[in-house]
């Protein structure tokens, strides 16, 4: 089931034009990372799904639901998280819990939402005192209010400690298993590795990429390693592989040969040229590229105005 649909959504500012033509779908019980640096347009996609800005062309829909038309009934599926999160300062995380819960006329317990987010030692203490990640967990608690069918989390991850970020990815999970969509917006790639079904790039206000992590691994041009583990080293072997295309380096240690690509059609070269040679590749291995590597290469594929 589609839970959130984007279609040629464009957002501009005067002559600033902070989305154009992005078109995007998540479907349900998918955790969805939007990624891309600050500025790229993931804050202005999620203000347009929550109806806090109007698009200047395009669409957006929670559900099948238009929020420019029928905000409330959107809202009924949406636990949120803002890139800014605002409290009272002089009230206590239960005091902003129990708010909370009465606006969605939910039967939370605020207790056991802020023991699941790791602040109930604080419970009753003034949101005021509280640092950046602690603020985080409290607006974490908000959002999980009424078991929400989707997730709009916006830099969640922003302020966090380890402890908080290994909280958050547990609570991800834990909400995809229990049937929700979750669709976060992160510059901290690594996080967002290990967490998404699906990712979606932003940069420069357009979406250049969406795929697996997998996927995009495999079909960016970014560098990485083949170690291989051979029964025989080939005489000259350092000079025949670096003759071939994607091929930036070879190093020999033992049995051992890695080497270092800069592109992934070279893995399939370098197995077929040892294959010719006679060698028995008795293991083979990729360290695969991070997420970062891969949004630094497909980030600047974006087209400029």
């Amino acid at each position: 089931m589609v839970v959130v649909e984007i279609q040629s959504l464009t957002k501009r500012y005067g002559d600033i034009c902070a989305v154009e033509d992005v078109d995007l779908t998540v479907e349900q019980g998918e955790v969805f990372g939007f990624l891309g640096p600050n500025g790229a347009g993931k804050s202005t996609t999620i203000n347009v799904l929550l109806d806090f800005v109007r698009p200047t062309s395009g669409s957006v829909s929670i559900f099948g639901i238009n929020p420019q038309k029928d905000p409330q009934a959107a809202r009924e599926h949406l636990g949120v998280l803002p890139e800014a999160t605002g409290f009272y300062n002089r009230d206590t995380p239960r005091e902003h819990l129990e708010f909370a819960i009465a606006m969605k006329r939910a039967d939370d317990d605020p207790h056991e939402l802020l023991e699941r987010v790791g602040i109930a030692e604080v419970s009753d203490k003034a949101v005021g005192e509280f640092s950046k990640g602690m603020r985080q967990r409290l607006g974490l608690a908000i959002a999980l209010v009424g078991d929400p069918d989707l997730l709009l989390l916006d830099e969640p991850l922003s302020g966090l400690d380890p402890t908080g970020a290994q909280t958050f990815r547990k609570i991800i999970r834990e909400e995809r298993d229990r049937g929700a969509a979750v669709f976060f917006s992160s510059h901290i790639m690594d996080q967002v590795e290990v967490l998404c079904d699906r990712v979606g790039i932003m940069n420069d206000g357009h979406l250049v990429a969406v795929d697996s992590v997998e996927e995009l691994r495999t079909t960016t041009e970014v560098p990485f390693k083949l170690s291989l583990v051979l029964d025989s080293i080939p005489r000259d072997i350092q000079e025949t592989l670096l003759r071939l295309d994607g091929v930036e380096s070879v190093s020999i240690e033992g049995d051992g040969l890695t080497v270092g690509c800069s592109a992934t059609r070279a893995k399939a070269a370098v197995v077929v040229q040892l294959d010719e040679l006679g060698t028995t590749i008795s293991d083979i291995r990729t360290d695969a590229p991070s997420l970062e590597q891969v949004f630094m290469e497909t980030a600047a594929e974006v087209p400029r105005a």
